[in-house]
């Protein structure tokens, strides 16, 4: 049955209408309408999540853990209606909506449900009262995370649930205890009213205070500023583009009260192919780039857009292997009509930069991408730093080396990256060690014989790494790790157990 949405804004569990509206850009289907957000409607939002800020982090881990169970089931509820709005709004294929992002979204969820039923983020710390030792006696000192208070969370356009409106941030605040007030991304509005309505049911369902969640749509650059720099508003999660992410995150800094922003702004995802694995597989290598580079039209902040190779025959191979699986792809539809228009410009830049070489060079036609493939060589990479700027889609560039020391050198001289992916043999073990330092400085993740496109959700993942792959390199926006962001450690000293929280009574 074919989903028509309402259009509204959804704030403290009531559907909400503005003046205006605007329509959504579907690559497929008709438009709709949805209300336009103003600073009205954020200051209504912010003002409703504090409201339900003391009721909200007082509730047990058991109730929230049950809450973000029901986000998930609510979720599933409605996989159906998510596809086919998801797929209609972004071109995306129904497997990746159906069988990938919404299954994964809600196991996000659960993950961060069995966390937190775990307890152990809380850090719990005790240090006894010492009424005995001298020169002085000592306190009682008992420590735990608590929850910072109404958390922003900006919707990406790359994935319209697992890191949008029910996505990771979303989940993250949400286990810590903090109520959510969403900007909605205007590529994907109407998946994002459907994830927001299973939120509010799941609301209902386990019954969490009103406020604990809204859901701003559309609206200019005023929404987003304001939401930012609300006084109720303690910290951000973002994940978009580099400018549009260093704007609101100087208005953040730029607070009476300065607030953490959290924000995931794009990379280059380098990869280093060492000597032996090149001469072994440079041929096998090139062809299964090729396939990461055009996974999702490459529309993923993890895409492997570098290559770093030693020059030789195993350059060659990869090159001629990579070249052949690109001409063999055909265009794939991109999330926006802007976002295909900035890959198009993207491309055309980066052919026209003094001593790169085109390998790969299509025309992609109105909101589609078709694949480019560039090679350069290390000089050139080193001298101009236009080259190493994320071009959001299927664009490869090939960086040749003449010796592992000039390697190394591009290594010292990158900039932060979501991650780094190393290709070795085992006669490269001693390469690679050399490298490893050096990386583990530059990226959130380090692979070894893989591609980084896919991010597992788990205990142990890391996705976010040094400036400007991303705000703040202490971070994490995927796995349990990611809760941290939104709790801070508070010390209660000699405080009666009558008066503790209750995860210190346990």
């Amino acid at each position: 049955m074919t989903y028509h949405p309402h259009g509204k804004h959804l704030i403290a569990g009531e559907r909400v209408a503005s003046d205006k509206t605007f329509s959504s850009d579907p690559a497929t289907g008709d438009a709709h309408d949805f209300s336009v957000g103003t600073p009205e409607l954020v200051n209504r939002a912010c003002e409703a999540a504090e409201g339900a800020f003391d009721a909200y982090a007082a509730t047990s881990r058991e109730d929230r853990a049950a809450f973000l169970d029901a986000i998930a089931e609510e979720l599933e509820a409605r996989v159906d209606e998510i596809t086919e709005t998801a797929m209609a709004e972004t071109g995306l294929p129904e497997p990746r909506i159906r069988s990938v992002e919404l299954p994964r979204t809600a196991n996000q969820l659960r993950l961060f449900a069995k966390h937190i039923r775990d307890g152990a983020y809380l850090d719990v710390r005790h240090d006894p009262a010492m009424p005995d030792r001298q020169p002085m006696p000592r306190p009682d000192l008992r420590m735990i995370q608590r929850p910072i208070g109404p958390v922003a969370v900006f919707g990406a356009s790359n994935f319209p649930l697992a890191f949008s409106t029910a996505g990771g941030d979303t989940a993250a605040a949400l286990a810590a205890g903090c109520p959510v007030v969403v900007k909605g991304h205007g590529a994907h509005p109407g998946a994002g009213e459907l994830a927001a309505e299973a939120i509010q049911a799941a609301a209902e369902r386990t019954g969490m205070p009103k406020g604990v969640f809204s859901l701003i749509q559309g609206g200019d650059r005023t929404v987003g500023q304001t939401l930012v720099q609300h006084p109720l508003i303690k910290a951000v999660g973002f994940t978009g583009s580099l400018k549009g992410g260093r704007a609101l995150f100087d208005l953040c800094a730029q607070r009476d009260e300065p607030i953490p922003f959290y924000g995931e702004l794009g990379s280059v995802n380098p990869m280093f192919l060492l000597a032996e694995a090149t001469a072994a597989r440079g041929a096998e290598l090139g062809k299964a780039w090729a396939g990461s580079l055009c996974m999702g039209a490459g529309q993923f902040c993890t895409n492997p857009g570098i290559a770093v190779v030693l020059d030789g025959p195993g350059a060659d191979a990869l090159r001629d292997a990579a070249k052949d699986a690109l001409e063999e792809m055909g265009p794939q539809t991109m999330l926006t009509s802007g976002i295909a228009s900035s890959y198009k410009d993207g491309a055309t830049a980066m052919g026209k930069e003094a001593g790169v070489t085109a390998i790969v060079t299509t025309d992609p036609a109105e909101r589609s991408a078709t694949p480019f493939l560039f090679e350069t060589d290390a000089e050139t990479w080193m001298s101009n730093e236009a080259l190493g700027e994320e071009v959001f889609g299927p664009l490869g560039l090939i960086v040749r080396c003449r010796d592992a020391a000039q390697m190394e050198k591009i290594a010292r001289g990158l900039k932060g990256q979501l991650t780094i992916t190393i290709h070795m043999d085992d006669g490269d073990a001693d390469a690679a060690k050399t490298l490893l330092p050096v990386l583990e400085r530059k990226a959130g993740r380090i692979l070894a014989n893989g591609f980084p496109t896919g991010v597992e959700v788990a205990d142990a993942m890391v996705h976010g790494g040094p400036y400007p792959a991303s705000t703040n390199f202490g971070a994490t926006s995927v796995g349990t790790l990611s809760i941290r962001r939104f709790l801070r450690p508070v010390c209660y000293q000699n405080l009666p157990d009558a008066v503790l929280p209750a995860d210190l009574n346990g």
